[in-house]
C-alpha cells in the first residue's frame, strides 16, 4: 500500500528528504536540460524539439490571451511554468523505477519497503506549496496592477451588500489553495494507489491500461491546475472599476 506520508530517505543536516523532494529536483533537473538544450539550439530551420517547444508555447499564450487580454504577458509565464512542472512531475511518476526501486527498513518489528523516487505531486507538501505560490503570486500582481488602495477595494466598501460580497470573496481565497492543492494530490495519490493494487495482482499486462488512464489524468490535472491560476489571476489583476463597469 503506497503510503500517504512521503518516505525519508536521509537527512542533510537535520533536514529531511524525502522520496518526493528527490523526484522534484529530479524533474526540475530535466526540464532546466531541455531548456538550456533547446535554447542553446535554435535554428531558422526547426527540428523536431524545437518545432514542439514553439507549437507549445504559441497554443498555450493563444489560450492565455483570450482569457487574460492585455495582461497576457504578465500572467502566461505563470500559467505555462505550472502545466510544464507539473505535467512532468505527473508523468515522470509513471516512468519505471518510481515507487519501485528503494529499500526495506523495518519498522516495529515489520520489513516495509520506501521506494527511492516516488512522484512529487503525490506528496500533499508539494501540492500545496504550488498552491501556495499560485495565490501568492496572484496577489502579489493584483497589488501590483491595481495599487494597494484598489486591492482593498476588492474586499472592502461601505456598501454593507458590497462588503458581505468582499468578505465571501476573501473566504474564497482560502477556499482556491484548499482546493488546487487537494485536487491535485487526490487525483494523482489515488492513481498511484490503483497502480500499486493492480501491479501486485498481475505485473506485466494488467497495469498497461490504468497507465494509460494516468497518462491522461497527469495531462488533465496539469492543465486544471495552470488554467485555473490563470483564470484566478485574471480576474483578480482587472480592475475594479472595470469589474463594475462591466
Amino acid at each position: 500500500m503506497v503510503s500517504l506520508e512521503s518516505e525519508i530517505i536521509f537527512s542533510v543536516f537535520g533536514a529531511k528528504i524525502t522520496n518526493t523532494i528527490i523526484a522534484t529536483i529530479f524533474v526540475d533537473a530535466i526540464l532546466i536540460f531541455l531548456t538550456f538544450y533547446i535554447k542553446r539550439n535554435i535554428s531558422v530551420i526547426p527540428g523536431k524539439i524545437q518545432n514542439m517547444a514553439e507549437a507549445l508555447i504559441a497554443y498555450f499564450y493563444d489560450l492565455t490571451k483570450q482569457i487574460a487580454e492585455k495582461y497576457t504577458s504578465v500572467i502566461f509565464p505563470w500559467f505555462a511554468s505550472f502545466f510544464i512542472f507539473i505535467f512532468a512531475a505527473n508523468i515522470m511518476a509513471l516512468l519505471p523505477g518510481f515507487g519501485t526501486l528503494g529499500f526495506f527498513h523495518v519498522i516495529d518489528g515489520h520489513k516495509e519497503f520506501v521506494p527511492v523516487l516516488r512522484g512529487a505531486t503525490s506528496d500533499f507538501n508539494t501540492t500545496l506549496a504550488l498552491a501556495t505560490v499560485s495565490l501568492g503570486a496572484t496577489h502579489i500582481l493584483a497589488i501590483k496592477y491595481n495599487g494597494i488602495i484598489g486591492y482593498i477595494k476588492k474586499f472592502v466598501s461601505f456598501n454593507p451588500i458590497l462588503l458581505f460580497v468582499g468578505i465571501l470573496e476573501l473566504v474564497s481565497e482560502f477556499t482556491k489553495l484548499i482546493s488546487l492543492s487537494f485536487r491535485l494530490f487526490g487525483n494523482i495519490y489515488a492513481g498511484e494507489v490503483v497502480l500499486v493494487t493492480i501491479s501486485s495482482l498481475a505485473a506485466f499486462i494488467a497495469p498497461i491500461p490504468f497507465l494509460l488512464l494516468e497518462s491522461i489524468v497527469a495531462l488533465v490535472q496539469a492543465l486544471v491546475f495552470a488554467m485555473l491560476t490563470m483564470v484566478f489571476m485574471s480576474i483578480l489583476i482587472k480592475p475594479h472599476h472595470a469589474e463594475g463597469g462591466e
